[in-house]
């Protein structure tokens, strides 16, 4: 840069950077915009190289104009700088009344960040304010808000000298001038592209009618337009060819309907809950030969300007094939991958289905019911139900299944043909109509039915394991699964907890009945199952257990596992090992 002694010399300056500045104001768009900027400073201030880097919509800073030298403008164009990395930038170094000037000294520390730079190679200054190839000086550009736009960079004062106070302010000088001509080269840009949207709209909104009818004709999904309130309310006044192939009928034939009479009975519901501005909704409608399919409805209202008429635009599309996927996708959470049979979760959903919170003591019948009632025995202390059984716990006392009662006067007020068969029990509401699921009192078959649950462990699986391998482990884990579903009832559950452990849920069974159940399914797995030509056998032990309100589905699962293993336990290994 020039020297203070020398004010020719700024002068001649000052009348370069006149002409650039003039320059800055006749560029056409902002990319030109941006190249006059760093031409002007290496044309009129001196510097060898300039770049511009621009702040982006996302924060972070772009090189987007470079002039000096091509290769280094080929190398850096485009690049991107963090906003955090220039921020540290502008932070450190020396305040050169606006500028920011970093010493090759401190410069070590930014040559492994991420903002894009060129420095050439040069020998060590020789006197105090000689130029050095790693020196940095930056010119940050505001908009009149105080926002930053960018960051002017220079490099290689041509006289190789750091800049002098004239050289700073002329330079400062520059970048509020640049600052201005970009921000009026982004406003004239966004104009114009305001001008070009509104043509374009005004074009499209010329073009509405007619581009509205060829999206709705040809539209690969289906779509319908129907009447929106008065009388005729949701009835179809228009269909377009793909929901005519889709429901299998023809357009003058779907013009006779609604939606509502040809969805599925069980999915009015939802049809009339979606009947409204942006309402969507799964449902079933029907196809012309009687079968249902799922579609996906997504509605919308359509009016003229005027508040004319409104009308309902229907869009549906097909999903049968993701709704069948869907099915498949849950099948395959609650079941076992290798034998098809429900899982551990599965059957823990089913088994809790079935139980309450709290348990049920065993109820009277109609006539006992009602004669209490007539006798004045729901005010006693308790009284005997069917077959000797205690229905009602002593005062303050529990029940036979640990159910403690609220006092004597607990049933008072009730009236007794309202509930014939049963006593009033607490729930959730002041009435309980969950049917309670009990258990036989005994292993002896006293008449009691209930829930069955017979755990079974295979025997000797593990040595076909160690022996034959695990293809050989599955073959008889899925053949096992097989012959326990062809040995139970169709309401009954046969679930894989995992490894070699299955159970059998079966309802409606006395204690007899499920001992009976157990040697059946024991004398299926015996035989022996044929794998790769080669005959294995493998033993099983059962524990039977029974499921009762009160009670979680792990308690449950748990009673039948341990008497498994007490009945495990009983029987020699010999004879636990089938073979």
């Amino acid at each position: 840069m020039e020297t203070e002694s020398e004010p020719y010399v700024r002068l001649a300056t000052l009348r370069q950077l006149h002409r650039v500045v003039a320059e800055l104001n006749t560029a056409r768009s902002l990319a030109d915009t941006l190249q006059t900027v760093v031409d002007g400073i290496v044309v009129g201030l001196g510097y060898e190289l300039a770049c511009v880097n621009l702040v982006r919509p996302d924060g972070d800073l772009v090189v987007a104009a470079f002039a000096g030298d091509p290769a280094a403008e080929a190398l850096i164009t485009g690049r991107v700088g963090a906003r955090s990395s220039w921020e540290r930038r502008l932070t450190m170094g020396e305040n050169w009344d606006g500028l920011r000037f970093i010493p090759h000294t401190e410069g070590w520390i930014l040559m492994e960040d991420d903002v894009p730079q060129w420095h050439t190679e040069g020998p060590e200054p020789r006197f105090e304010d000689e130029w050095h190839p790693e020196d940095r000086l930056y010119a940050p550009m505001y908009a009149s808000g105080g926002e930053l736009l960018g960051v002017i960079s220079v490099d290689r004062p041509r006289n190789g000298r750091r800049p002098g106070a004239w050289g700073r302010e002329a330079l400062q000088m520059y970048a509020f001038q640049a600052a201005i001509a970009i921000s009026n080269a982004r406003l004239r840009a966004n104009m114009q592209r305001a001008l070009v949207r509104l043509e374009r709209e005004q074009q499209a909104l010329r073009a509405s009618e007619e581009s509205f009818r060829q999206a709705f004709e040809y539209a690969p999904s289906g779509m319908a337009i129907a009447e929106m309130g008065g009388d005729q309310h949701g009835r179809l006044l228009r269909t377009n060819d793909a929901l005519c192939r889709l429901l299998g009928r023809p357009a003058s034939v779907l013009r006779r309907y609604s939606f509502s009479d040809l969805v599925h009975p069980e999915d009015i519901g939802t049809l009339l809950r979606t009947s409204a501005e942006g309402g969507r909704a799964e449902l079933r409608l029907g196809r012309r030969d009687g079968t249902y399919v799922w579609v996906s409805l997504r509605n919308s209202v359509v009016a003229d300007a005027a508040d004319g008429p409104r009308f309902l635009l229907t869009h549906v599309e097909d999903i049968e094939e993701r709704k069948r996927h869907e099915l498949q996708l849950a099948h395959r959470a609650s079941h076992d991958s290798l034998t098809g049979l429900p899982n551990s979760a599965e059957l823990r959903a089913r088994l809790g289905a079935r139980l309450c919170r709290r348990p049920q003591s065993v109820r009277a019948t109609a006539v006992e019911a009602l004669d209490a009632a007539y006798e004045g025995r729901e005010g006693r202390e308790g009284y005997e139900g069917h077959e000797g059984h205690e229905v009602r716990a002593e005062a303050g006392g529990a029940g036979e299944h640990g159910f403690q009662p609220d006092g004597p006067d607990r049933y008072a007020g009730h009236d007794p043909f309202e509930f014939p068969g049963s006593l009033p029990a607490q729930a959730d509401g002041p009435y309980d109509h969950h049917v309670h699921t009990v258990a036989p009192a005994t292993d002896i078959d006293d008449g009691t039915k209930g829930l069955a649950v017979l755990f079974c462990d295979l025997d000797g699986f593990k040595s076909i394991n160690d022996r034959f391998g695990h293809h050989t482990g599955d073959a008889v884990l899925i053949e096992v699964a097989r012959r326990l579903t062809t040995c139970v009832r169709d309401g009954d559950t046969v679930a894989r907890l995992g490894g070699d452990e299955f159970v059998v849920l079966a309802d409606g069974l006395g204690a007899a009945d499920a001992a009976d159940l157990a040697v059946r399914l024991r004398n299926a797995i015996i035989p022996p199952i044929r794998v790769d030509g080669r005959a294995v056998r493998v033993g099983a032990s059962f524990g039977i257990g029974w499921a009762s309100c009160g009670m979680s589905a792990d308690e449950v699962l748990r009673s039948a596992d341990q008497r498994m293993y007490i009945e495990k336990r009983s029987r020699s290994k010999a004879h636990r090992r089938a073979g």
